[in-house]
């Protein structure tokens, strides 16, 4: 059963907030972070990606980026631009875009969860970035990035959160035209109450972020073998994440692009293609986005398809191959472009839905890739039934929006 713990956040005073709280990490480039800062010296990109006030010309695993980091958390909480609160809370945070709205509470999981299972994932990891993160929260001695979690909707849960939502928010305010609103939960019943409910809570699931929860399990490890005697409460035992009902998600489409036909003429290459799907060319060069499962859209030369997997070329009874993803790359990407790992190939790009069609079909026709296919979103069903079955996904299978700021909410480690 899932161990759900409040804890005292560290996070910055309410009339800076908006200027502390920034996107994920690992959303930009080093490039693209140091002019998202210009101006602003309260970002936690300072933090998060601490490379950006040393020069361009470091190494990001260089040690001088984690100390860096380090000592911007130190200075700014010194300065005051970050809180810690005196007793452990709850915390509630809000996104609205577009209308649609996900609220998540704000908490500590435990590392035994993880280890056994009780938290599940559906993606592999790569070392390079565990290490990355590994360093980043060991020097910071604190989780400074949430991790994405959800669970099957509770009504009891949703309608204690509900509850806890009727006072005026603690911050407010606009992100990336994301609205953005966090409560604090103080009464100690209501904290009580949501820990036994979670305690019920047979499985919860990484949506987001499992570099970030395999590096905050690898530091509490080590942490346990330099502490022998440690207790369970010692709070290197947990991990910052903010959990969300199943039914509050957004999963976007997750596109693909490739630089070349593999050799194929535009001719081979559509009669590979139709062996395994109907193609069908189409007279709107506006794009074309699938609207069910098992369609595909395909740019190429200047002419949109849509591409319909033919019966019997996937297997419908697994929960991985039925991916929509998994039956282009197993049908199309692999076989006929000879792209067999996309986790290392040069020859294959991903952008999340968010980006537009526009922006897709512009790489096509600048010349910079040959070929671009949309997807259908996967569905957060399919990501628990794969998590469940002790699966995992092709990369790059799910693009979740809003993404959760950075910078609202720190757990300190000791």
């Amino acid at each position: 059963m899932a161990i759900v713990r409040p804890f005292k956040a560290i996070r910055p005073q309410k009339e800076l907030a908006e200027k502390v709280a920034a996107l994920p990490y690992d959303v930009m480039s080093s490039e693209e972070a140091r002019a998202m800062v210009k101006g602003n010296p309260y970002s936690f990109l300072h933090i998060d990606k601490a490379e950006i006030d040393l020069d361009e010309s470091i190494d990001l695993y260089d040690i001088r980026v984690y100390e860096k980091a380090r000592d911007n958390l130190h200075n700014m909480i010194n300065d005051k631009v970050f809180l810690q609160d005196d007793k452990p809370l709850f915390y509630i945070y809000q996104q609205t875009m577009k209308g649609r709205t996900q609220t998540g509470l704000v908490a500590t999981a435990s590392i035994d969860d993880y280890l056994n299972n009780v938290i599940k994932k559906h993606e592999h990891t790569r070392a390079d970035k565990e290490q990355d993160r590994i360093r980043h929260v060991d020097y910071c001695d604190a989780n400074t990035g949430p991790i994405f979690l959800t669970y099957k909707h509770n009504q009891e849960i949703e309608k204690l959160i509900n509850q806890s939502i009727n006072a005026a928010p603690e911050y407010k305010f606009i992100a990336n035209d994301v609205l953005q609103k966090v409560w604090l939960v103080v009464d100690d019943e209501v904290i009580a109450k949501i820990q036994e409910l979670f305690s019920d809570i047979s499985d919860l699931y990484i949506a987001d972020g499992h570099h970030r929860s395999k590096s905050a399990v690898e530091v509490g490890l080590q942490r346990r073998l330099s502490h022998p005697n440690y207790s369970i409460d010692d709070e290197f035992n947990y991990f910052l994440v903010v959990l969300f009902p199943d039914k509050d998600l957004y999963i976007m489409d997750y596109n693909r692009l490739v630089k070349d036909l593999n050799h194929h003429s535009k001719e081979e290459f559509l009669s590979l293609v139709e062996e395994k799907f109907v193609l069908e060319q189409l007279v709107d060069s506006s794009g074309f986005s699938p609207t069910e499962k098992y369609t595909f859209g395909m740019y190429l030369d200047n002419s949109w398809y849509k591409l319909t997997a033919r019966k019997n070329t996937f297997d419908s009874d697994n929960p991985v191959e039925r991916l929509d993803v998994s039956i282009l790359q197993n049908n199309l990407l692999g076989p006929i472009l000879g792209i067999d790992d996309p986790r290392v190939s040069d020859r294959i790009d991903f952008l999340g839905g968010i980006r537009g069609i526009e922006v897709l079909q512009k790489e096509v026709d600048d010349n910079k890739m040959v070929l671009a296919f949309t997807m259908y979103p996967t569905a957060i069903q399919d990501l628990m039934d794969i998590a469940d079955a002790g699966e995992v996904m092709p990369p790059k299978s799910t693009w979740f929006e809003p993404k959760l700021l950075s910078g609202l909410f720190i757990h300190k480690l000791s």
